[in-house]
């Protein structure tokens, strides 16, 4: 495919990807009352209730969980469109991987969604909730709640594809689990600054919720890779492939 070929299968991708935002945004839409219900129910069960305290801050939560809900939705869109992209650079058993990844990436998401919501928040919120609680009154401002919960929902989310991008690296003979076993001591102290930016709280338990199921993931992920690794085949490539058409039959 010529460079300017790429950037029309790239628009192409991209309508597809935006068509399905704007899809799954207006259906969102209709379910923003019972979604900000669930949202704010760590907090209400901390025996608080978030504010709004200016006249927009209700308008711009609407949108702010209808897109981000309409994003989870469009999410297999986007990324089946992200690998039919990158497919044509791929081997066909390399596509296929890749392809059979997909509900994958789904069902590993929403479990960490569903860990950081009932396991994570909970301790958050009623740690922040009683942190200097009778000295300073905690009142919690409705956007503000939001992107704290979305923030930490969306990046364990992300955090529990690892063992899936892991394994489809070592069939691809990308990496294999010697290696990562190798890179035991470095992965500890990443996963460590990985777990402080996420964790909303500079406490260590909270802290410590984080890192451990990361920390599972990662050897879980090694054991994977020893388990699936094989060495990614050189490309066969000749001095044929490089001269045009019109010059192959000519005598040099």
């Amino acid at each position: 495919m010529t460079l300017m070929d790429h950037l029309r299968e790239l628009r192409t991708r991209l309508i597809w990807v935006i068509g399905a935002l704007v899809a799954g945004t207006a259906i969102s839409m209709v379910f923003v009352s019972p979604l900000l219900e669930f949202i704010i129910r760590p907090l209400t069960e901390a025996g608080a209730q978030p504010m709004a305290i200016g006249p927009t801050d209700t308008i711009s939560v609407f949108f702010k969980v209808s897109f981000t809900c309409g994003a989870v939705l469009a999410m297999p869109v986007i990324v089946y469109h992200v690998i039919a992209f990158m497919s044509p650079g791929l081997y066909p058993h390399e596509k296929r991987n890749l392809i059979l990844t997909l509900p994958g990436v789904m069902v590993l998401f929403a479990i960490g969604a569903l860990f950081a919501y009932f396991m994570l928040l909970p301790t958050a919120v009623g740690f922040l909730q009683s942190f200097l609680g009778d000295i300073i009154a905690q009142e919690w401002t409705i956007d503000r709640y939001i992107g704290f919960v979305t923030r930490i929902v969306f990046w364990i989310g992300v955090a529990f594809e690892m063992p899936l991008v892991i394994a489809f690296l070592a069939r691809a003979g990308i990496v294999s689990g010697q290696q990562l076993l190798g890179f035991w001591r470095h992965a500890i102290v990443i996963i460590a600054i990985v777990a402080a930016a996420i964790t909303p709280t500079v406490d260590p338990v909270n802290m410590t919720l984080v890192m451990a199921p990361l920390l599972v993931l990662y050897f879980g992920s090694v054991a994977i890779a020893f388990a699936i690794y094989k060495p990614r085949a050189p490309r066969d490539f000749s001095t044929e492939d490089f001269i045009p058409d019109e010059y192959k039959d000519h005598d040099e």
